[in-house]
């Protein structure tokens, strides 16, 4: 990363509002800072750029952009999507979820409680478990779960998915719950 980017991505410190990220900046690609950013910011970022390719925006928005604004655009809609980003953070923003059973996910620290006590979860099936619970009764498929926590770059298939789930539903089985529902030939649901 070029050294102007390597200044930004050092000012994360503070907490941000919103972020408008053009993707052709001198010294680093708006893509790669945006994946860099996106695991130490919690706000919207939205992609402000000339790049009107469809897999463009397709990319933009599966690495973590929240929107994708194209230029030409129009003062008064970049001023409406940027308050309605603001007004959806301020809406979103709570620090725990939590369900029947005396289930808890504190979202802050992103460990989830079963009656009190914290289970013991990797990263990617404490991001499982919130993805469906956050959609609690709606049936993803292990490609929409695969994107949704991995996004549309992963590293791996959507079949390690399934074992994520198996293992979730292993540590869960200790405290009595199985909020993860099979349907079969569909996928998964969070019934917690």
């Amino acid at each position: 990363m070029g050294f102007s980017g390597f200044l930004v991505v050092q000012t994360f410190n503070s907490q941000d509002d919103l972020i408008l990220l053009d993707i052709m900046m001198p010294d680093v690609d708006g893509f790669m800072f945006c994946k860099k950013i996106r695991g130490i910011v919690d706000c919207p970022i939205l992609f402000l750029t000339a790049k009107v390719m469809e897999t463009d925006i397709i990319y933009g928005l599966g690495i973590g952009a929240d929107d994708y604004i194209t230029k030409p655009f129009r003062i008064g809609e970049l001023r409406a999507r940027v308050t309605a980003h603001l007004r959806r953070e301020r809406r979103e923003h709570h620090n725990t979820l939590g369900f029947e059973q005396e289930i808890k996910f504190d979202l802050s620290s992103k460990e989830l409680f079963m009656k009190g006590k914290k289970v013991d979860l990797t990263k990617s099936e404490y991001e499982i478990c919130e993805y469906l619970a956050r959609n609690r009764g709606q049936v993803f498929t292990r490609e929409q779960i695969y994107e949704a926590v991995f996004g549309f770059d992963g590293n791996s298939d959507n079949s390690t998915i399934a074992t994520h789930i198996k293992n979730i539903r292993s540590k869960l089985a200790g405290y009595g719950v199985t909020p993860i529902n099979t349907v079969w030939g569909v996928g998964y649901r969070w019934e917690g």
